[in-house]
Order: structure tokens, then sequence, then C-alpha cells
């Protein structure tokens, strides 16, 4: 059973990766350029950190991820729905990779213990 957890977590991680490469495919190819020396150079962190740390803290499976840029700063938007269909959005500083907002209901039943 744990395997079978594993690999559909995999899967989740698979499509999340496809869903933002598919934006990034939309966007500008100048933009993502931009954003793809941002993350190696160490500008950004890279979006599977951050969605490391979250499934580390919260239970749930992300809905949406979107990179976007506050005053120039760029941060993650992750919205993800919890065990009993709460959804939540995180917010992360995406040049450090630290939360720096979350919304939502019932935040407390997505916290691991």
């Amino acid at each position: 059973m744990k395997r079978f957890n594993r690999c559909i977590k995999a899967l989740m991680l698979v499509a999340v990766g496809i869903m933002a490469c598919q934006s990034l495919v939309a966007a500008d190819d100048d933009e993502w350029r931009s954003l793809h020396r941002e993350v190696e150079e160490g500008r950004v962190v890279a979006l599977p950190k951050v969605l490391d740390w979250l499934e580390r803290h919260y239970i749930g499976q992300v809905l949406e991820v979107e990179l976007e840029r506050d005053d120039g700063l760029p941060r993650y938007e992750i919205d993800m729905i919890g065990p009993q269909g709460q959804v939540v959005e995180f917010e992360f500083d995406a040049t450090s990779g630290e939360m720096i907002g979350i919304e939502g209901v019932n935040i407390e039943g997505m916290a691991r213990q």
C-alpha cells in the first residue's frame, strides 16, 4: 500500500510539472529563458524544492501552481486541497523558498503532526 501511495504521489508531481511546463510554454519565450536562467543562477528556488517542503509539512493535493512577480520579486502561489475538502493557498518567496503567507479554511486540518 505504501508503494502504491508513493506511485500516486510521484504521478501527481509529474502532473504538476506538466501543468507548470504548459504554463511556461504559453508564456513568452524570453520570459521562460529568463526564469530558467534565474533558477540556474540560484536567484529563484526550483519548484520541486518548494513542493517537497510543502509535502513534508502539509497533507493535501496540489491543485494549481503559479509564479507571480510582486514589485519584481518572484513568489510561488500554490493551491492545495486538504483531506476535508478545504482549499488553502500557500505563498512562498521564490528567492528563498520560505513560506510567506497562507490563506484558507481549516488550515490546521492539513498540518502534519
